[in-house]
């Protein structure tokens, strides 16, 4: 475990800070050093380390009394049976190490900074031996989700081994093969194919049925979008068959409310099939093509 002598500095804090301001500190240290964006930084996983120890002992108000009255030495008074002595106040010394057994709960870390941080905390910490909590076992299971589901969020029940069941949230804009967290739970996600839309990245493609007229003199016509309902797409005059058009803003959300992606449009120019005589008779007059 981390080792340090002084838990109010470790988190930066005064003796008088509210719990309050104990757990926002930790939450501010805890995710500046976490392990998974520090990966192979050893005084970072220190760093995290004692503010983690740090925060268990202030956060708990009767390891604090204990703290605040025999520094160092609290755990050994708590074994002993001492209580905190009313207005007593026997820091250890700055620069007194001593190794503390603090009990880290994993599930608790977990809550304060998120799920999607979570870190391989029994390697870190080494839960095992007498007094301390063993890491649980993590279940692997894949979800299956919509592309509209992808696209708005979602969430899904999944049935563990051992009887529970765990609710796994499935963040709006979510890729294929992400693996959600949750605790004894590791679920990767998998998209279901769309009979209208598919993923390139961020971006969404689909096709859209333009009218012969419309393709050559221009026009709107409607496209669906993944959150439902339709929009007005303008032709430009003349376009191709295949030609790709863009409405920006309508793809993929973007991961934690960033930007998102783009919906392409691809034209796929309907004959006006079958044809009448009008039409037949315009289309003989047209000039052979050079």
């Amino acid at each position: 475990m981390a080792v340090n002598s002084d838990y109010y500095a470790a988190l930066g804090v005064t003796p008088k800070a509210t719990k309050k301001e104990i757990h926002g500190a930790f939450r501010n240290l805890a995710r500046r050093y976490h392990p998974d964006l520090n990966q192979g930084d050893k005084e970072a996983e220190r760093r995290f380390k004692e503010v983690s120890e740090a925060h268990d002992v202030l956060s708990d108000p009767e390891k604090r009394k204990l703290y605040d009255a025999y520094g160092a030495d609290w755990q050994a008074a708590s074994q002993a049976g001492a209580a905190a002595p009313p207005g007593s106040r026997r820091r250890a010394p700055a620069g007194a190490h001593r190794r503390s057994q603090v009990e880290v709960d994993p599930e608790r870390l977990r809550d304060i900074f998120g799920a999607d941080m979570g870190a391989d905390l029994g390697s870190i910490f080494g839960f095992s031996g007498a007094g301390r909590r063993s890491r649980p076992a993590v279940n692997q299971a894949d979800i299956e989700v919509t592309l509209r589901e992808a696209y708005l969020g979602a969430s899904r029940q999944v049935a563990l081994p051992d009887g529970r069941t765990i609710e796994i949230k499935v963040p709006p804009g979510v890729a294929d093969g992400t693996v959600l967290r949750a605790p004894g739970l590791q679920a990767r996600v998998r998209i279901l194919a769309d009979p209208e839309f598919e993923r390139e990245g961020a971006n969404l493609k689909t096709v859209v049925s333009v009218p012969l007229a419309v393709a050559m003199l221009g026009g709107k016509v409607e496209v669906p979008t993944p959150r439902g309902g339709r929009v007005e797409l303008t032709i430009p005059a003349q376009t191709q068959n295949g030609a790709r058009l863009r409405l920006r803003g309508l793809g993929m959300p973007g991961p934690r409310a960033g930007v998102a992606g783009d919906l392409h449009v691809e034209v796929k120019v309907r004959l006006p099939l079958p044809l009448d005589e009008a039409t037949r008779a315009w289309l003989e007059s047209m000039p052979e093509p050079a």
